[in-house]
């Protein structure tokens, strides 16, 4: 019939009339349709090479955007390696929505191609999941896991399109009722307003604190509460912490900015405002000796549960930038402000300044064959040198996500995508792209350990069938933390003359992978060869990869968490 549509057309339908203008996955059966009409419906397809790339990309999406980011994937194995990206917008609270086909629903159970149980997979990785088990339901299944997505605590959401569902057939009008009907019945939570006794307390705790302390994460980022972090650092005088995602929020280099003096101000700090960060393993669970053990954290958070789990001296439910609006308003009412001359801005300023002296010190040196210091200086200097709008950093690996850290500088807010909370490796190249879609106007420059490259290489030929204006730079150190750093009783067995589990292959020309498909690439190991490298990358704007050739013995294994391993 002319006037019918097929389950796949109807999907498709459905996300763009809901707003989705990014899908991000792997096409195959019996998903092909669904991806093909979503480019006719105007969304933006990226198709990825492997389905956790894609995943990661769709979370990724979620938290830059603010808005759900759309995982497509085939049925069974497709569903499982699409799992990496759903459980890491899960634990990271990003809002995130994996779509996958699954076989014929009346061969269920009897062995179908590619049969999975997926609604039960997905289980610890999901705060919502449904199945269409019809072609009527699918505009009210989108509707519902677009905004589970979103709603309360963000996260990633399920949708499961049967084969048999997907090619059924309905008219265009029965579509447009459908799809009217359920636009019609989709349900915002909205926030509670916190009572003003509640924001009177916080300030109160504030304004009497002897050495307060402000700290924010990747949910403010989410949350868009930069401009209310600023004005209130500005209005009193607060030191301020970002976590490595809040980064940029409020500028690095602003003269409260207490990241060079994080030992001082976590381990003196009197009362702590907590704003859209978990009191996890970052942040040392708020707990003695790191933190002082009479230290009262005030913490906001969007989840009820995530405060009643934590415990802190004051919670307050709600989102970032709305409770900080509040808190704004009762200290405009009251105004305090600590002051320079303050003992304690006096006293963090000192360390952060003697401390970063230090760091110049040995970033001023130039170590040759590389460490990690001398290039990260280089990159720091270029990407600062672009000025505004600022790159988005991509950050991963272990030395290099942690030396990247300390020496990097964000000055806007959401540029800075790392590891994140669960400590993801593979998440380079996935980031990247999604950044790249998302902020059309920014570069994009991934700074990532060789291993952490390995993990999603092949997507940089994504990076140039998309023309993606993206820059990987690889610190090439020959393997895992580095070269064989095994010692001689390690060395021992039948298989001794293997490489080391942590060695890749000596000098690998990462930047030739690229080449291949039409990018470009460069090896360096100076100074000069860096520099030229990034000035003419950044200037071009266009897929490359840098092969930056680090001492295989620069670093620590496991970076800075040795005691783990």
């Amino acid at each position: 019939m002319a006037d019918s549509l097929d389950g796949s057309f109807l999907a498709a339908k459905s996300f763009a009339r809901f707003g989705v203008t990014h899908m991000f996955g792997v096409v195959g059966i019996p998903v092909t349709s669904v991806a093909n009409r979503a480019v006719q419906m105007g969304i933006r397809f990226i198709a990825f090479h492997n389905e956790q790339s894609a995943g990661y990309a769709a979370s990724a999406y979620g938290y830059l955007t603010g808005h759900p980011g759309l995982l497509l994937t085939v049925s069974g194995p497709g569903c499982v390696h699409g799992l990496a990206g759903l459980s890491n917008a899960m634990i990271n609270t990003w809002p995130m929505v994996m779509i996958s086909g699954s076989s014929d629903q009346k061969d269920s159970g009897r062995g179908d191609f590619q049969e999975l149980d997926q609604i039960e997979a997905v289980k610890p990785f999901s705060k919502f999941s449904v199945k269409a088990k019809d072609i009527k339901e699918i505009p009210n299944c989108v509707a519902s896991v677009l905004d589970h997505s979103v709603s309360g605590r963000p996260g990633g959401c399920f949708l499961d399109l049967p084969t048999d569902v997907l090619h059924q057939t309905i008219t265009e009008s029965e579509a447009e009722k459908l799809l009217a009907e359920a636009e019609k019945g989709r349900n915002f939570e909205e926030s509670k307003v916190l009572p003003s006794s509640e924001i009177e307390k916080a300030v109160g705790l504030l304004r009497k604190a002897e050495r307060p302390l402000i700290v924010f994460g990747k949910g403010a980022a989410y949350g868009r509460a930069e401009g209310d972090l600023r004005k209130l650092v500005e209005r009193t005088g607060i030191p301020f912490l970002p976590t490595p995602m809040g980064k940029g929020l409020v500028n690095d280099d602003h003269e409260l900015a207490a990241s060079a003096a994080r030992s001082l101000v976590i381990g003196k700090c009197d009362v702590a405002l907590v704003v859209g960060a978990r009191l996890n393993w970052l942040l040392h669970f708020g707990e003695s000796p790191k933190w002082d053990k009479d230290v009262k954290f005030i913490l906001v958070d969007v989840c009820e549960e995530e405060i009643k789990l934590r415990k802190p001296h004051l919670g307050l439910v709600g989102d970032a930038k709305k409770v900080l609006e509040m808190i704004n308003k009762e200290i405009k009412d009251g105004p305090f402000c600590l002051g320079k001359s303050h003992p304690w801005v006096e006293a963090v300023s000192k360390k952060v300044k003697d401390n970063v002296s230090r760091m110049e010190a040995q970033l001023a040196k130039d170590v040759v064959p590389f460490n990690f210091l001398t290039p990260m200086r280089i990159i720091r200097d270029a990407i600062l040198g672009l000025g505004s709008p600022a790159p988005v950093v991509v950050s991963e690996g272990a030395n290099t996500m942690d030396v990247g850290r300390s020496v990097l500088v964000q000055t806007e807010p959401r540029t800075r995508v790392d590891a994140g909370t669960w400590g993801t490796m593979g998440v380079g190249l996935g980031y990247c792209i999604a950044a790249a879609v998302a902020n059309p106007e920014r570069l994009v420059v991934a700074v990532e350990g060789d291993s952490g490259f390995g993990f999603s290489a092949m997507e940089v030929e994504t990076l140039v069938r998309y023309k993606l204006p993206v820059v990987v730079i690889v610190f090439n150190n020959g393997g895992v933390y580095g070269g064989d750093r095994r010692s001689p009783e390690e060395v021992t067995g039948p298989f001794k003359d293997d490489p080391a589990p942590t060695s890749f292959v000596p000098g690998a020309a990462y930047h030739s992978l690229i080449e291949a498909f039409g990018g470009k690439g460069y090896l360096v190991g100076t100074p000069d060869e860096l520099k030229s490298a990034l000035s003419e990358s950044f200037s071009a704007r266009k897929p490359a990869v840098i092969n930056v050739i680090i001492d295989p013995f620069a670093g620590a294994e496991s970076g800075r968490m040795q005691h783990k391993n």
